[in-house]
């Protein structure tokens, strides 16, 4: 997917010295083999099959990872990864991974590379036509079984990208509280026979715009087909317990194929769910996460949207027209502008009206954490529009608010 990348250890210096401690990223659109696009990636209409027709269609674009999305023996090894674009007017890369190695805690600082010796999450956007099927993500013991990771993820709706919601403007979350056991078995039992229908017993939630959810691992659910930002752990494990949504059909590997070959059948399948938070009475109440404004003021306003867990943190910011600014944060982070145009330190900033793809963009950024801590200059150019950005972080951003 990326030509001309390269591991120069000066490049890779230079690069981040000239961009004072900030990277500009390349878009990672990566391709599904389920789901139909919702064309709300800002991607030209003519490339949302640019990985080819057996790969699916282009359904998301992913911001700030290390690692590569697990998509089938087709993929390629890199698949969603960050890269770095080292100048505008050259097509010269390297990998925000390689990067991470190369700069270690000058770039995501000294605890995360103590605790997790690199960058620990990512963020994309999905945009998908119709929802999607109801699965979880495992939990970190389970995902442990397969030598992998958790994941546990949160969702938020931005404005800017949801013109229209799709097929369906609601999520499901979970099952029934006075739902029996024996009726999810007795369902993900005929996967391969039958429809599980299994959203029967599930409970669903109307998407409000602005606002977004935490997902815990080990709870199941099917997402609307609204365009979600999702920061998430650096993990892509899944368990898919419908096995047709929109007429389409999913292969009964989707259900046990996070499970050890000894050790996969329905009590298996059945024993990811984390029973408790699924059957949770006061789900909306424990897990809905409305915005929590940190600042507001006449240039600019601050919100927290991804809040009280242990894992990732993530604020939304506009900066009000004709504005700059200096926005300071305690920890490294990626970020997607997703209106207006402006200022970003000393990138060009931007929001992407429509991008081919291969082709760079001035939308995507990773910020090092001393850069972060010193503060960014923004300014917003427009003098009608507002500058809204989207900040991923891990799980070291001080100040994120611990409870809703």
């Amino acid at each position: 997917m990326v030509k001309d990348a390269t591991e120069d250890e000066k490049v890779i210096r230079d690069t981040f010295e000239k961009g004072k401690g900030v990277f500009r990223l390349f878009p990672a659109f990566v391709p599904r083999r389920f789901g139909k696009a919702g064309h709300r990636l800002k991607l030209h209409p003519d490339d949302y099959f640019a990985f080819g027709m057996a790969r699916g269609s282009i359904t998301e674009r992913w911001f700030a990872s290390t690692i590569a999305a697990q998509n089938g023996e087709l993929a390629k090894a890199d698949e969603g990864m960050a890269y770095v674009c080292v100048d505008y007017n050259s097509d010269e890369k390297f990998s925000l991974r390689t990067a991470v190695k190369v700069l270690g805690e000058e770039i995501v600082g000294n605890e995360l590379m103590e605790k997790y010796n690199g960058w620990p999450m990512y963020s994309k956007f999905f945009d998908n036509e119709n929802p999607l099927f109801h699965h979880l993500h495992l939990t970190f013991e389970d995902a442990a079984r397969v030598g992998k990771l958790g994941k546990p993820e949160c969702y938020y709706f931005p404005k800017q990208l949801n013109n229209y919601f799709g097929e369906a403007n609601y999520t499901y979350f979970g099952f029934d509280p006075d739902v029996d056991p024996e009726e999810i078995k007795e369902r993900i039992r005929h996967f391969a026979d039958d429809d599980t229908r299994i959203t029967d017993l599930s409970r669903a939630y109307r998407i409000q715009l602005g606002t977004g959810w935490y997902t815990p691992a080990g709870v199941i659910h099917a997402p609307a087909s609204v365009l979600t930002y999702e920061p998430q752990w650096n993990s892509d494990v899944n368990s898919v317990y419908e096995n047709i949504v929109s007429g389409e059909v999913y292969p009964p590997e989707m259900l046990n194929e996070e499970c050890p070959p000894e050790d996969n059948g329905v009590d298996a399948v059945f024993k990811l769910l984390d029973w408790d938070k699924n059957v949770d009475p006061y789900y909306k109440k424990h897990y809905f996460r409305p915005p929590v404004v940190e600042v507001e003021n006449e240039q600019y306003t601050q919100k927290w949207i991804t809040y009280a867990n242990p894992y990732i943190a993530a604020k939304e910011l506009t900066v009000n027209p004709g504005q700059t600014v200096v926005i300071q944060d305690g920890a490294a982070y990626g970020c997607i502008f997703v209106q207006g145009h402006g200022k970003f330190g000393v990138y060009d900033a931007e929001a992407a009206t429509l991008l081919h793809f291969g082709q760079q963009s001035t939308d995507e950024f990773f910020v090092s954490e001393k850069a972060a801590v010193e503060g960014i200059t923004i300014t917003n150019e427009s003098k009608v529009e507002p500058l809204v950005v989207l900040k991923h972080f891990g799980p070291n951003c001080p100040g994120v608010p611990q409870e809703v």
